[in-house]
């Protein structure tokens, strides 16, 4: 329990700093919007997500049912039910990624990488959407084309983030990859998606090498 204790307060300290600022410059939607009340904070939510990889469950939903609920409902005398946790992760998603990124991180020289969709609106309105009409970008993921921006990340086998990136939706998923590794030396993991001679190569000279799944042709 000291370490949650260590951890929430660490967290706790930082969104005080990060989260008026992040709350204050982002854009409205222009239309009305039901907000569900929610009695916690970023930082617990940001706690507890952060504390099921340092307790290294297997799965989330066990981890809220048979542990947070069960044996943390002291610490967090407000806690919500896994499936209202689950809709609320993705609020502090970006503060999260700039904490972790903020603090010092193992170089276990064993790196994963990957890429996620962060959609902006439905592809169909994608000419008619004027917020991110010069940022913004049609992209293609695996399950189909999107209107928006990919989240870039690089973590370690401790699930430690290690280095993150947004970028424009149809940019290649290995572009960023060179700049997110610099100085990590080892085994960079990822899928398919990432196989290039050119950029094994850069990965390998500075003693970083880059594995992944076969094409199938």
């Amino acid at each position: 329990m000291n370490n949650l204790v260590e951890l929430y307060c660490l967290v706790d300290d930082f969104a005080h700093e990060f989260m008026p600022n992040f709350e204050k410059n982002q854009l409205e939607v222009g239309l009305k919007q039901r907000h569900k009340p929610c009695g916690l904070s970023p930082s617990e939510i940001m706690t507890l997500i952060i504390y099921f990889h340092q307790l290294r469950f297997r799965d989330f939903k066990t981890y809220s049912i048979q542990y947070v609920h069960k044996h943390l409902r002291t610490a967090f005398p407000k806690l919500v039910s896994y499936n209202r946790f689950v809709e609320l992760m993705p609020s502090v998603l970006l503060p999260l990624c700039f904490f972790v990124h903020c603090h010092q991180k193992t170089e276990t020289g064993i790196y994963f990488v990957d890429a996620t969709t962060i959609e902006v609106c439905h592809v169909k309105r994608a000419n008619s959407n004027k917020v991110f009409k010069t940022i913004a970008k049609k992209g293609k993921s695996s399950m189909g084309w999107f209107f928006g921006f990919k989240l870039h990340i690089v973590i370690n086998d401790k699930g430690e983030l290690i280095a993150f990136k947004m970028t424009p939706a149809n940019t290649d998923d290995r572009v960023p990859v060179d700049e997110m590794t610099q100085g990590l030396k080892g085994k960079l993991f990822g899928d398919r998606g990432y196989i290039s001679q050119t950029l094994f190569n850069t990965l390998y000279q500075r003693g970083l090498q880059l594995v992944t799944k076969i094409k199938k042709t």
